[in-house]
């Protein structure tokens, strides 16, 4: 493309990965949006993101030029409303330089827009922890059947993507039959039109030169089809003199081209591009702008979608629509082919195939003014009907983002996650226990193979643990971990953990702060949870009194609770389970825990915690548990959900 475009040919040190963006764009969102037309349909998200997120850094990507430009342009109108949104080109798709590029980000999550299925853009985002989400995704058959030549490699590619979010059934269909594992309808977020304010203004400024006349926009254009067009247009001028083709090719390297075409057809015409405007003796306006097809629509009686008269697949017909202008197109749609679907079963839009087609459609809708106004607004009925999406898609968002409201700061060669409700100042000094210990704010320890702080900082009560190594290894390496992202680094993999759990309502403690501590040969880490007070681990409660028939009981379905969720705890023992002085049970420690799905590991949990009572019952003289305690526990733990406590 940079030989057509010389603007690709530029900021080609984003391109590598060589200029990155500013600091401050780390640690938040990613949105990709490849080109204009897919910036165009992200804006209503983009905005209920940063009305959503405002304390996340925003940064929009993208591959084209004029893209870019149109990103630019938002990106100012933002930092005039105190706004900040941060812009770069999206690297290209190399294992290196995509991994430079999310190392660097670190964002929370990437948005990405519609079928931008980057292989090693999505498997970097995995293994550095980072969660992707596909938006108002489409799927044609006809992709479809070219990526199920390569089921081998796409499968793999999908299983890293979090969750999908179709346009339509169909899509999801693909999607699924494809092997991606998490795919979810919820609709178009093309259907969420918001139109700018220039737009608006720009539709006004134009609209008194085509007083008397019959608009007819060609949207999106191709090579191929002007031509079929430009003919048509020649039939149609004799007999309705009034009418203006508004002519708009989809990409700014054929606006030259355009021009020359309409100069070899003797045709009279005006450029956007060089501020002219048409008189009454004007043929065509050729619109070789970009970022104005909005003000086209709001402009014309009657609209041709472009891309469909020849085998492109066609473009969105829903601007169009959400304007109640009346839709034409070619045959060919597979790009858009739910939309189409449900406007053919309202009669809400008129198809042509071929120059003589074009002639008589125009010629019916300039006879018959009334109809362009009926189908338009068949259209614009639809086009209101499919809305909700954005609300869908931000609902989801949302569940992918459990902690948005947590900060991270850098720190030398530490990076540390907080919840500023609890430590709104908190840097790195909060993980030595010194740091806590001059202020006279230690109120408490616990020792066992390594120690563990209780501090206060004012109503807050934590407990400040450093991870260390087991085992073997850890009798030579007592706390270096191998390196690894950040994200999946033992502490912030913990901190996650809990946010998740406590977000699905588990009663675990809360996540105060993790630290990540580069050192020579990997990393070190802290973490610093919320101490729950009042509580005692079983280990020593059954050492001074016996539980209940309905404390077992509540134990086994709470279980069951973590269970269902596919929580995974490594460490499943009678010293991990608190039951405080109201009679809630409580687990913690989830060092080293994870999702999964049913199997094998379950029963295996429940073994392990039968093991640990059993041990505590052989080394003390004084333990409250028998083998009818444990019936108790498994006859709760085997309920249906609807029957536990």
């Amino acid at each position: 493309r940079s030989k057509k475009d010389a603007n690709y040919r530029k900021r080609f040190s984003e391109r590598f990965a060589l200029t990155l963006p500013s600091a401050f764009a780390k640690g938040g969102l990613i949105v990709h949006t490849v080109s204009v037309g897919e910036f165009n349909a992200a804006k209503p998200l983009i905005n209920a993101l940063l009305a959503t997120y405002p304390d996340l850094a925003l940064t929009i990507t993208c591959t084209t030029p004029t893209a870019s430009d149109a990103i630019n342009k938002f990106q100012q109108d933002e930092a005039k409303k105190g706004r900040a949104v941060f812009h770069c080109y999206l690297p290209f798709d190399y294992p290196f330089l995509m991994r430079r590029f999310i190392s660097f980000m670190r964002p929370k999550l990437m948005v990405i827009l519609e079928t931008e299925l980057w292989p090693n853009l999505l498997h970097n985002a995995k293994d550095l922890g980072v969660s992707t989400i596909i938006v108002n995704a489409r799927l044609s058959a006809r992709s479809a059947k070219g990526y199920r030549r390569f089921t081998a490699f796409v499968k793999p590619m999908l299983n890293q993507i979090s969750l999908i979010l179709t346009q339509d059934k169909q899509s999801a269909k693909r999607f699924s039959a494809l092997g991606a594992p998490n795919v979810e309808v919820v609709g178009n977020l093309k259907y969420e039109l918001a139109v700018p304010k220039e737009s608006i203004e720009l539709t006004q400024n134009i609209k008194p030169f085509l007083d008397g006349r019959t608009v007819w926009v060609a949207g999106s254009t191709h090579a191929g089809e002007d031509e079929i067009l430009i003919n048509a247009f020649k039939r149609l001028k004799p007999l309705h003199p009034n009418l203006l083709l508004v002519l708009v090719p989809r990409h700014p390297e054929r606006f030259n081209q355009v021009a020359d075409l309409l100069n070899k057809e003797s045709l009279s015409f005006v450029r956007r591009s060089e501020n002219n405007t048409p008189t009454e003796n004007t043929d065509v306006w050729l619109a070789d702008s970009m970022g104005e097809l909005l003000s086209w629509y709001q402009l014309a009686d009657f609209v041709f979608i472009g891309g469909s008269l020849i085998e492109r697949g066609g473009h969105n017909p829903l601007e169009a629509m959400a304007f109640g202008k009346a839709v034409i197109s070619g045959a060919h749609i597979f790009n858009f082919q739910h939309v189409f679907s449900l406007l053919e079963k309202r009669s809400a839009y008129f198809m042509v195939k071929n120059e003589t087609d074009v002639v008589n459609v125009v010629t019916r809708l300039i006879a018959t003014p009334q109809l362009a106004i009926d189908t338009g607004q068949k259209g614009l009925a639809l086009y209101l009907a499919q809305q909700g999406a954005l609300a869908s898609t931000m609902a989801k968002v949302h569940a992918l983002l459990p902690f948005s409201d947590v900060k991270e700061l850098t720190q030398d060669n530490s990076v540390i996650w907080f919840d500023k409700t609890f430590f709104p100042n908190c840097d790195k000094r909060y993980f030595d226990a010194s740091f806590w210990q001059q202020q006279g704010l230690v109120t408490g320890q616990s020792t066992g193979r390594n120690t563990v702080w209780f501090v206060k900082e004012g109503s807050v009560h934590a407990v400040l643990r450093h991870y260390y190594r087991g085992g073997l290894v850890g009798k030579f390496n007592k706390d270096i971990f191998k390196t690894e992202a950040v994200a999946k680094s033992r502490a912030m993999a913990e901190f996650s953990m809990l946010w998740h759990m406590r977000s699905l309502n588990l009663p675990v403690p809360r996540p105060c702060a993790a630290h990540f501590e580069k050192r020579a040969l990997g990393y070190s880490a802290d973490i610093l949870i919320e101490r729950i007070d009042g509580t005692t681990d079983l280990a020593h409660l059954l050492q001074k009194r016996a539980l209940t028939a309905l404390e077992w009981q509540q134990l086994g379905a709470l279980i069951a609770r973590f269970h269902q969720h596919g929580v995974y705890h490594s460490d499943l023992n009678c010293h991990n389970i608190l039951l405080s002085d109201k009679g809630q049970f409580y687990l913690i420690d989830f060092d080293k825990c994870a999702i999964k799905g049913k199997g094998d590991w379950m029963d295996a949990n429940l073994a392990r915690l039968k093991r640990s009572f059993n041990k505590e019952l052989s080394i003390h003289p004084a333990f409250y548990w028998q083998e009818s305690d444990w019936q108790q526990l498994m006859q709760a733990y085997h309920k249906k959900p609807s029957e536990l406590l």
